[in-house]
C-alpha cells in the first residue's frame, strides 16, 4: 500500500510545533501519509482540515496514533472501536488497560510504541 493510499488519524492533535502530535503530523506529512487530525477545537493543523470527533471520520482508517492521556481516552472508547482502525499506536503516556481490552474484543490490533520513532526507523 502507498503512503498516500495509507489513511493516518492522529488523535490528540496540536497546532503547536514543540508537541509531540504535531511533530507526527509533520512527519507523516514528509512520508506523504494521507492524514486527518483530530482536536474539539482547531479547524487546521499543519494546513490540514482539522476533524472535532471520531464518528465524524468516514474514511476507513488504516492507523489511529494516540496523543491523549487515559483520563481523555477512555470516554471515547466506543467511538474508537466503532471506528474500527486497522491498528491503533499507543504513545508513551497513553496507555490504557481498559481500552486496550475493549480493542482485544473487537479483535483490533494495537500495540504501544512512539509513531516517531516508528516512522524515523522505516517500521511505521
Amino acid at each position: 500500500m502507498s503512503n498516500d493510499r495509507h489513511h493516518v488519524a492522529v488523535l490528540g492533535a496540536s497546532p503547536k510545533p514543540a508537541r509531540y502530535a504535531n511533530q507526527c503530523i509533520r512527519l507523516l506529512q514528509q512520508h506523504g501519509y494521507r492524514i486527518t487530525p483530530i482536536h474539539p477545537r482547531f479547524e487546521h493543523i499543519e494546513a490540514l482540515p482539522v476533524t472535532h470527533r471520531l464518528d465524524a471520520i468516514d474514511d476507513a482508517v488504516d492507523t489511529l496514533t494516540l496523543y491523549v492521556g487515559p483520563a481523555l481516552l477512555e470516554p471515547q472508547a466506543d467511538d474508537i472501536v466503532q471506528l474500527r482502525p486497522g491498528r491503533v499506536i499507543f504513545n508513551p503516556g497513553t496507555e490504557s488497560r481498559a481500552l486496550q481490552t475493549k480493542l482485544d474484543e473487537a479483535g483490533i490490533e494495537w500495540f504501544e510504541a512512539c509513531t516517531l520513532v516508528l516512522l524515523k526507523t522505516d517500521q511505521f
